[in-house]
């Protein structure tokens, strides 16, 4: 059994269902640019503007360049002594003021002299008597010689008054030697300084009983006028070294920390004879004149050696040099 077709729909109905559809059609036309390609969107996040920074800018120009080595330094006194005494006795006297500088020869202590002059006296006396017995002693040669000459006394008698007069010249050495060294030790009583320094603190007051050739040393003195800068240097730099130290004594410079005053100026005095085997270092020495004393034994230093200078070199401002990963670096504009 078939089923009957259904009767088509009349023409003013399709031409009113299609109406229907205009609306869907055009939201859809609507739609379509606002879609567009997904590869025509820009999905990046934007970047947010950077504050502009403001940058000085120099100008690099030509100079002449120091080939400088860069050392850590001590400054040494070029000469120190310790001062003790020679004789025992009791500490008289100080005759300075600890920490102030003393010229070569001022008087700096004074230990009781009273039994170093006894002692002088004495041996002087002494003298004195082995002189009177050496004088009657040639008188009495004189005369046995002439009365042994003429037989009124014996050869052997002539002999004694001989050794008598040698024995009286050898008495009169001794006297002479023992006079000398007392006269020597109450010079010791006096102590002077060796050297033209600083002094540092007095060991021992006044009063107190001084040894001689104690290990407690009553005072020491530094030398402060000119002074040494001692450092070390990799031993590889020492052939530049002495190239050009050949040609004259090369410039060092002590470089204060932060700029806070001018550098000092010396010249390399000293290289040593040898490498040090265990640090691969040579030693060496600069003097400095400090005459106005800005430098301290003892002190440590930013000491730069000048070897040579490199000419028409291009320099930029030490503030524009940057270090990276790879090394310095400047931006160039």
């Amino acid at each position: 059994m078939t089923r009957p077709c259904p009767a088509p729909h009349p023409p003013h109905r399709r031409f009113f269902r299609c109406f229907r559809l205009f609306p869907l059609l055009l939201a859809c036309l609507l739609t379509l640019p606002l879609a567009g390609c997904p590869g025509d969107r820009d999905d990046r996040p934007k970047e947010r503007k950077r504050p502009t920074v403001p940058v000085t800018i120099a100008q690099s120009r030509t100079a002449t360049v120091p080939v400088e080595l860069a050392a850590t330094a001590h400054i040494e006194s070029p000469a120190a002594v310790a001062v003790r005494s020679r004789v025992t006795g009791t500490l008289d006297r100080i005759h300075f003021t600890e920490g102030h500088e003393v010229e070569a020869g001022a008087l700096l202590f004074t230990i009781d002299p009273r039994p170093f002059a006894a002692v002088l006296a004495r041996a002087e006396a002494e003298l004195a008597r082995d002189r009177a017995e050496l004088e009657n002693s040639r008188r009495e040669l004189a005369r046995y010689t002439t009365a042994a000459a003429k037989g009124f006394v014996s050869a052997e008698q002539a002999d004694q008054a001989a050794t008598r007069v040698a024995t009286f010249s050898a008495a009169v050495k001794a006297g002479q030697a023992a006079v000398d060294a007392a006269r020597l030790e109450l010079g010791f009583a006096t102590i002077r300084s060796p050297l033209t320094g600083r002094t540092g603190e007095v060991r021992l007051d006044a009063g107190n009983l001084v040894r001689a050739n104690d290990e407690t040393e009553l005072v020491t003195i530094h030398q402060m006028a000119p002074v040494h800068a001692a450092c070390t240097l990799p031993g590889r730099h020492l052939p530049l070294i002495r190239l050009h130290q050949a040609e004259a004594p090369l410039t060092a410079r002590i470089v204060y920390p932060n700029g806070g005053s001018a550098p000092l100026t010396g010249t390399l005095s000293f290289i040593d004879n040898t490498v040090d085997p265990a640090t691969g270092a040579i030693r060496l020495i600069a003097t400095f004149a400090n005459r106005d004393r800005a430098l301290w034994p003892g002190q440590m230093v930013d000491l730069r050696l000048l070897v040579t200078e490199r000419p028409d070199c291009v320099v930029v401002p030490a503030r524009a040099v940057q270090t990276g990963q790879q090394g310095p670096y400047v931006y160039v504009v």
